[in-house]
Order: C-alpha cells, then structure tokens, then sequence
C-alpha cells in the first residue's frame, strides 16, 4: 500500500527557492515511478515532473524545465522537488503522486495510482 505525504509548501518571493518533498509511508516505493503536478485556483491539474523507479530518467513541463529539479531518495521513501527562479504563476497546490506504469516514463494524470494530500506553494510577486 502507498500513502504519500508531501510537506514543504510555503510562501516565498518571485525569484526565490523552496523544495517540496513527499514521503510514502508504505513498504513499496522503489517500485513506481514518481511524479509531481500541481493545481492552481480555477485551472485543471498540470504535470509538472516525473522520475523513474530508479532515479535515472526524469521528464519537465517546459513551464519548470531549467528552473526545477525532480529526485528521489529510495532509503528514505522520499521524492523531491526542488524548485528555483519562482514565479507568481508557480503558486498551485503541489501533489505527488506514484505510478505503477511499466512501459516508459509517463507524465499523463491518468498514469497515477496514488496521490498525497497536497501542499499549498505561494509564490509572491
């Protein structure tokens, strides 16, 4: 069984940094690939980054790429989110989310079996 937790969120300003993470409480993530998306106020939730069950591939939205980095720490059950360079239209509740999809990195929302909760990131202009 997987359940996520992310924490991390916050508020910060335009140009700043912040890293979210997302802990899976069960005994199985090494066996999905990982993913974070976010949801902004009145709009459908976005893919934002993706990352194999090994850590060695990862996948950007071109609106990130360059600016966040996606990783995973499989001894900690943790996936990251490190996120710089921020934007005002960066502010969304991130979720992670873990997919047990075998044929290739995907970022699709409708690969994703499990998802945490969410954290609020507010970017200030």
């Amino acid at each position: 069984q997987v359940q996520l937790v992310e924490s991390g969120g916050g508020l910060v300003q335009a140009g700043g940094s912040l890293s979210v993470s997302c802990t899976d409480s069960g005994s199985t993530f090494s066996i999905y690939q990982m993913g974070w998306f976010r949801q902004a106020p009145g709009k459908e939730r976005e893919s934002v980054a993706a990352i194999s069950r090994s850590g060695g591939s990862t996948s950007y939205a071109d609106s990130v790429k360059g600016r966040f980095t996606i990783s995973r720490d499989h001894a900690k059950k943790t996936v990251y989110l490190q996120m710089n360079s921020l934007k005002p239209e960066d502010t969304a509740v991130y979720y992670c989310a873990a997919s047990s999809w075998d044929y290739g990195l995907g970022r699709e929302i409708g690969l994703y079996d499990y998802w945490g909760q969410g954290t609020q990131v507010t970017v200030s202009s």
